[in-house]
């Protein structure tokens, strides 16, 4: 069977060490040496100055919201994974929907603008596949209205928009290290700000609240284990050479999929992409779900990924996005993970080309 992903694991002999310092030191959680190593090494990687590490990229979401200490309305896409909208009303937030541009997928500046009104504390876009929003137009809107900008940057880990890490732009950033990402922990996530009062604030609020034995505030546990640290450590030296390997397999299936009538989403000028996803659009959905069936058939595992639109949850009650809707009822993506050999490359497209005749 070729499923969508297949997480890496890097060399088992890597792992070990980390794990040998666990057992001999017997820490295994609270802010232990690992996860301190990881926060250094990823704010290397990434040329940044505040990280915190979490246990996943729900939970950061929930916490960047938290610190920012935002009540009201947050302008956010319909094309993202749930846990976007999830985390805005989790937190007692009110979502608004605001939909996307057709050629970036990601959230329309413009029409997020539009949506702004007294009761408008923040923006959340998603850099969907790791493309990048327009992150300028936003810096100006949020400076323009005295609004935040957040990024969910799940996807987005390893790309680099004009000699940045796009996780490094807005006024906070999120991303995830769920197993199934290009860099990951097997559970985790990060909160990136770049102000030292609210790095603290999240500091605080994903331990609990307090420090030792002095409370200072309302907070969850939102930390990370010494052993999902060690994963990353073992994993992050390897994330070049990965990103490498994508690209071949991305530009396969560029090479094998020209004849055929789907499109792709365009890299922007200025990126350095990571090659994570590859989205394919149909033409309709009727074309769409007639190649997951006969993908199935062949025991080839795709994913509708966005799919619904998310102003169509039953508990959510939104404007329509019509972009959004449409987009999200032709997209797919294909399978894409290192070792993915060519000729499973092949396999793939034939499939798709016999369900498209």
């Amino acid at each position: 069977m070729i499923n969508v992903t297949r997480t890496f694991l890097p060399p088992f002999e890597e792992y070990i060490p980390y794990l040998s310092q666990i057992w001999d030191s017997h820490w295994v959680t609270n802010n232990g040496p690992l996860v301190k190593e990881l926060e250094a090494s990823l704010k290397k990687y990434l040329g940044i100055q505040y990280l915190q590490f979490t246990s996943n990229g729900t939970i950061a979401l929930q916490l960047a919201i938290k610190a920012m200490g935002l009540t009201k309305k947050i302008i956010t896409t319909p094309f993202s994974y749930v846990a976007t909208t999830s985390s805005i009303l989790w937190e007692g937030c009110i979502p608004v929907f605001a939909d996307i541009d057709p050629e970036t997928l990601c959230l329309d500046p413009d029409l997020a603008e539009a949506m702004i009104d007294e009761e408008t504390e923040a923006i959340l876009a998603t850099h969907v596949f790791g493309l990048p929003c327009n992150v300028e137009r936003f810096e100006e809107i949020g400076k323009k209205h005295g609004i935040k900008i957040i990024y969910d940057a799940a996807h987005a880990f390893g790309c680099v928009y004009k000699g940045r890490s796009l996780l490094s732009y807005g006024d906070m950033a999120t991303c995830s290290f769920h197993a199934t990402k290009l860099f990951h922990t097997g559970e985790g996530g990060c909160i990136i700000s770049h102000e030292a009062e609210l790095n603290k604030a999240v500091s605080l609020k994903k331990s609990f609240g307090h420090v030792g034995d002095e409370y200072f505030t309302l907070g969850i546990n939102g930390k990370n284990s010494e052993l999902h640290a060690a994963m990353g450590l073992a994993v992050l030296p390897h994330t070049p050479s990965n990103i490498e390997e994508r690209r071949r397999i991305t530009e396969e299936y560029d090479r094998l999929n020209a004849p055929l009538p789907l499109q792709r989403p365009a890299i922007p000028t200025g990126l350095e992409y990571n090659y994570a996803y590859y989205p394919v659009l149909f033409a309709d959905e009727p074309s769409l779900l007639r190649t997951v069936e006969a993908l199935k058939a062949a025991e080839i595992v795709p994913r509708r990924y966005f799919w619904p639109s998310l102003e169509n949850l039953s508990y959510i009650h939104a404007t329509p996005c019509p972009v959004s809707d449409g987009v999200s009822s032709r997209i797919l993506c294909l399978p894409l993970y290192n070792g993915l050999g060519s000729s499973d490359q092949v396999r793939i497209i034939r499939v798709i080309e016999s369900a498209l005749k």
